[in-house]
């Protein structure tokens, strides 16, 4: 089994709603994603061989869904009053608005799945939140 890891990098604020604590409050991160991939038989084909995939590929694949969110603010759907996701767009806030907490887990798995549905062979994802700190998805 042959296995590639490439990264990318997005800051963006988010808050966890009904959280006790710091993250119930706006704050920002440099999220640090990390995308493993694995296959069992390498290219043979003149441009590619002796490759799993190209590197340029699958950065590029993992960057385009990392881009979505570059200085923006992620908030889970409902979890702010209209009036309030008004004034931020009158201001002119960039916002995404997900269907999940915006947890390191929960960014682990979307962002695999992303990945699989652009037909990547994802072994594991892991999103750092700091340093130290990251929750990765794989499948059994």
């Amino acid at each position: 089994m042959y296995f590639l890891r490439t990264e990318a990098n997005f800051d963006a604020a988010h808050f966890l709603k009904d959280y006790r604590g710091k993250c119930g409050n706006i704050h920002g991160h440099r999220w640090r994603i990390l995308c493993e991939i694995a296959g069992k038989d390498i290219s043979k084909d003149i441009q590619n061989r002796g490759m799993l995939v190209d590197f340029k590929d699958i950065k590029s694949t993992l960057k385009e869904i990392c881009e979505v969110f570059d200085h923006n603010f992620i908030y889970e759907k409902d979890s702010l009053k209209d009036e309030t996701l008004t004034c931020l767009k009158n201001e002119g806030f960039l916002l995404v608005e997900v269907d999940f907490r915006p947890t390191a887990e929960n960014f682990s798995r979307y962002i695999f799945e992303e990945l699989q549905k652009k037909g990547v062979s994802v072994r594991r994802v892991e999103v750092y939140e700091t340093p130290n700190n990251f929750a990765a998805y794989q499948e059994e």
